[in-house]
């Protein structure tokens, strides 16, 4: 208990540290990303990944608080997937290599024995598809950090629930990393956790989840899944139907997302990131109880209703007109349309 304790506080401090010290050196180099008007250092992942790295390692390497072989093996790999988010923020690299690669990480993590082959194929396209649906959550200032520390926190229980302490110490650790980060990237931003600490919390989480769930029914597993991710994988489903539907190419972005839907409704900023993290909190809840068997698997449609709702709703402009078109331009910071001038 004391250790748990000591163990988050540290990560907290670390990271919040890390992420001040790497927000400095960002902006003197240039490693930087616009948004809005305004540029936002991007290497807050850095420090997410260094403050739970050392703090977990610590207890691993101290015997305090081992992380066990699943733990440690999805420690390593998720380092490995977070150079390679890291190596997109400072070079570009194409889509499809990033895919491939957190692809090959699922495929180090999943457990195979207890899922099949058929069933650990089906896991690892999950894993990747959870993945990127944290990491497209980046696009707005504090949306990933909120949702990833109560996804964190609810697997954290989920795992103890499961008696998989070493798992259960590892989120633990990363939800107080993401919070010390939260710090600093609460809306407006001071820096960005860019796709280094987008792409090392999602696979966190999505391997922890499939961890976590691959002994239970099949039903229970992916419903309890499915809420703890809900938000997340919400909002990625309504970018491709959004941008399907659109005729936009896939991976070009285009404000599609709930938090574009919520601004288009009138929120602020910070008041969207309350309402995806209530709304996560909700799912995450749900998720919880599906793992201890306090309600059946059906609830996660509630969850899906509930997600969905908020989509419909952010849909729906203040005149009463539903469209998926962007909304005004002044919400990004750019300058209005030039007006033909009669003669």
């Amino acid at each position: 208990m004391l250790y748990g304790i000591a163990a988050a506080t540290a990560a907290l401090l670390l990271t919040a540290a890390l992420a001040a010290l790497l927000r400095t050196f960002a902006l003197r180099f240039g490693i930087v990303e616009r948004r809005r008007v305004r540029p936002v250092p991007l290497l807050g992942g850095v420090a997410v990944v260094g403050g739970t790295a050392f703090v977990a390692g610590v207890g691993e390497w101290t015997d305090v608080a081992p992380l066990g072989p699943e733990a440690a093996r999805l420690l390593v790999v998720a380092m490995g997937v977070a150079l390679l988010g890291l190596v997109t923020d400072l070079w570009t690299l194409p889509p499809v290599v990033r895919v491939a690669g957190v692809a090959v990480g699922a495929a180090l993590t999943v457990p195979y024995e207890e899922l099949g082959l058929p069933g650990g194929v089906l896991a690892v396209a999950c894993v990747v598809f959870v993945v990127h649906a944290f990491a497209s959550l980046d696009h707005a200032d504090g949306v990933m950090g909120t949702v990833g520390v109560i996804t964190a926190f609810a697997l954290s229980g989920c795992a103890a629930a499961e008696v998989m302490d070493g798992l259960a110490a590892l989120l633990s650790v990363l939800a107080a990393a993401l919070t010390g980060f939260l710090m600093h990237g609460w809306p407006p931003a001071r820096i960005a956790p860019g796709r280094c600490g987008a792409l090392f919390a999602g696979f966190v989480l999505a391997s922890s989840a499939v961890l976590v769930h691959a002994g239970r029914q099949a039903g229970a597993g992916f419903g309890a899944g499915f809420a703890l991710t809900a938000v997340a994988c919400a909002d990625a489903v309504l970018v491709l139907v959004s941008r399907r539907r659109g005729g936009r190419p896939l991976l070009r972005p285009a404000p599609d997302h709930l938090v574009h839907r919520l601004r288009r409704v009138g929120l602020t900023r910070q008041g969207v990131v309350v309402v995806l993290g209530a709304a996560a909190f909700a799912g995450a809840l749900v998720g919880l109880f599906i793992d201890l068997g306090w309600v059946g698997a059906g609830a996660a449609w509630w969850v899906a209703g509930g997600v969905g709702l908020v989509a419909v709703v952010g849909g729906v402009r203040p005149g009463g007109s539903r469209s998926l078109r962007p909304y005004p331009s002044r919400i990004w910071g750019a300058p209005p349309p030039r007006r033909p001038v009669s003669r």
